[in-house]
């Protein structure tokens, strides 16, 4: 394959355990993928985290890698498991038992994108379905598993930060009524993907930028918090979800005018979360 399946900034040094990555944010349209959806530009877009690896672009000058996502969500979800295949778009599979994210058009390969619209005017093969895995999916994952190896080998231990944005209305039942929806949302599968006292200290960078923080409601995590935290053994995976009213437009899909201001508000949260993932950090929390 001549382009990349992902792609990767890394440090001029790897200073710290943590590791950043963004699933979702990609957005480069095979020619033939358009061919086959149904909907235009602006609506094939939004399923994408738009821009969150924009936002995140300062990683590596704190020390940490970032890898993110080439191909756009409502191509391959890399948030979902490879055999999260759905019978419903892909000819010659046997359905399987009950899933909720399957049975939504919301599997490794979608079948619809935001607010439930579909994507394609028929359904794809089986062996196209297998295609993005090989040369998408499978990459991207082997990817961060050497970056979490490299980080439990150096340090001892690894962190991920698995970015992601969200739809502003989807916070509008989050918390008592009358009160503020927050800005950020993180998600540990209720404590099972990191420990309580890194997720505090995540929670913390990002309130003490003045951001208003959740935990696990309205998304708690998926694959990939599932399958890489795990805490038991000093690996731990915390994904963060951001408003994205915060920072778009999310009609038009453009960055709106705070933009850069917002960017610069998380340069300085990038900085406090890299921080956890050093040595002496670390042994400083544990004495």
């Amino acid at each position: 394959m001549s382009e990349p399946a992902y792609y990767l900034a890394t440090p001029a040094q790897r200073s710290t355990s943590v590791v950043f990555a963004s699933p979702h944010s990609g957005r480069d349209y095979p020619v033939s993928f358009l061919e086959q959806a149904v909907l235009n530009a602006r609506e094939i877009r939004s399923s994408e985290d738009a821009f969150v690896d924009r936002l995140f672009a300062a990683v590596p000058d704190h020390g940490a890698p970032f890898l993110s996502a080439r191909m756009p969500r409502a191509y391959l979800d890399l948030n979902r498991g490879p055999d999260e295949l759905d019978a419903a778009l892909i000819e010659g599979l046997r359905r399987r038992a009950h899933n909720p994210r399957i049975a939504s058009g919301l599997g490794v390969i979608p079948r619809v994108v935001a607010n439930g619209r579909q994507i394609y005017r028929g359904k794809i093969t089986l062996a196209e379905a297998h295609t993005r895995i090989a040369g998408y999916w499978r990459p991207y994952h082997d990817r961060l598993q050497t970056l979490l190896d490299e980080s439990n080998n150096t340090f001892g231990h690894a962190i991920l930060i698995d970015c992601h944005s969200m739809p502003h209305e989807a916070l509008e039942n989050v918390g008592p009524p009358g009160t503020p929806r927050p800005d950020i949302v993180l998600g540990d599968r209720f404590g099972a993907t990191a420990s309580s006292a890194i997720v505090e200290q995540v929670e913390a960078a990002f309130s003490a930028a003045g951001l208003r923080v959740a935990r696990n409601m309205p998304f708690a995590g998926a694959f990939i918090a599932q399958h890489y935290g795990r805490p038991a053994r000093d690996q731990h995976a915390i994904q963060v979800e951001i408003d994205r009213a915060l920072y778009m437009n999310e009609k038009t899909l453009e960055p709106h005018d705070d933009f850069a201001a917002f960017k610069a508000t998380l340069d300085g949260v990038i900085a406090a979360l890299a921080q956890i993932g050093r040595p002496v950090e670390r042994s400083v929390a544990a004495e």
